[in-house]
């Protein structure tokens, strides 16, 4: 048997602790700002890391280094493009970054204020993003842009911005042209319904993509020092995009360091963790993985954005 009268204690007083009474949440109360609510929220695990990212997106602001905002498709179905086409009109975004679906899901609400079609449905009788009028002005749109030396991006914006689209102040492409802010558009062949197209130029889709590649590498190469890079709800084509612009800044000789990353998802998934969150700051930085819904992640980040940005708390 052990004896229990040897062992050895000591005050709770001297001991480390992680949690703080000072780190609490505040109770619920009526009638209260927003800014008071989010500075309710307990200073503890993700509670304490959305305070870090709304602060460092305050700070980079204030020092003049770039926000840049990735997202997947997902995120402009869930209703979300007033809250970042707000964040462009502000001034606090300073580069979008989408996929291929993206530009697709953003051209239709700007079309008919709606989209997300039913692929079940579609599938069964082969029509799944079969529809003209989305492969038809966009496939135009990044052709004739790509010919002009544009990249995607900037090619899909000024065709949103000459045309008559009932809804185009909904879309987050043509508000980003509008306000002078860089759209890169980054594809991968054979993703995009439009792809299936006959009017389908590879080549000139690969170009176009190529030079929103190079333009994103020219973006991220500004990160150092106080930049902040956002990720919402992309989790392979993004995250893949951003290591190899990150990466080739650096080959290129530019100290890419000391920078904020955060990823956004519904989920963990590996990529955004090791290429959003963990590799990228290895030298210098904070990197931050919140998981909930876009449409309830987003609009409390921009909103705690926006308040605190004009806020003297």
């Amino acid at each position: 048997m052990i004896d229990l009268q040897k062992i050895k204690t000591y005050s709770i007083k001297t001991r480390i602790n992680k949690v703080r009474r000072n780190d609490f949440a505040s109770a619920p109360r009526q009638n209260i700002r927003f800014i008071d609510f989010y500075h309710s929220l307990p200073a503890i695990l993700k509670g304490q890391e959305l305070h870090r990212i709304v602060e460092a997106v305050v700070k980079a602001k204030r020092k003049k280094r770039p926000v840049i905002f990735m997202c997947g498709a997902h995120v402009i179905k869930c209703g979300l493009n007033p809250v970042v086409i707000e964040l462009l009109k502000r001034g606090i975004i300073d580069c979008i970054s989408l996929n291929g679906a993206g530009i697709i899901h953003d051209f239709e609400i700007a079309y008919q204020g709606k989209t997300s079609e039913d692929v079940d449905s579609a599938l069964n009788r082969g029509r799944f993003g079969m529809n003209r009028q989305t492969a038809r002005f966009l496939n135009r749109a990044i052709e004739e842009g790509a010919s002009n030396g544009l990249g995607i991006g900037q090619a899909v914006g000024e065709a949103i911005l000459k045309h008559t689209l009932p809804f185009k102040n909904l879309s987050i492409i043509y508000q980003a042209v509008k306000y002078k802010v860089p759209v890169t558009v980054h594809i991968a062949i054979g993703t995009d319904v439009i792809h299936q197209h006959p009017n389908f130029n590879a080549a000139l889709t690969g170009e176009g993509s190529k030079r929103d590649f190079q333009l994103l590498v020219k973006i991220v190469s500004q990160l150092r020092q106080g930049g902040v890079l956002l990720n919402f709800g992309s989790a392979v084509i993004l995250p893949e995009v951003f290591i190899k612009a990150l990466n080739l800044a650096r080959n290129l000789g530019v100290e890419v360091s000391n920078f904020t990353v955060a990823n956004f998802d519904m989920i963990y998934h590996y990529r955004p963790a090791e290429n959003i969150v963990r590799r990228p700051v290895l030298l210098g930085g904070r990197g931050y993985y919140i998981v909930g819904h876009h449409e309830i992640m987003l609009p409390l980040l921009a909103q705690a954005i926006v308040e605190r940005l004009y806020s003297k708390r």
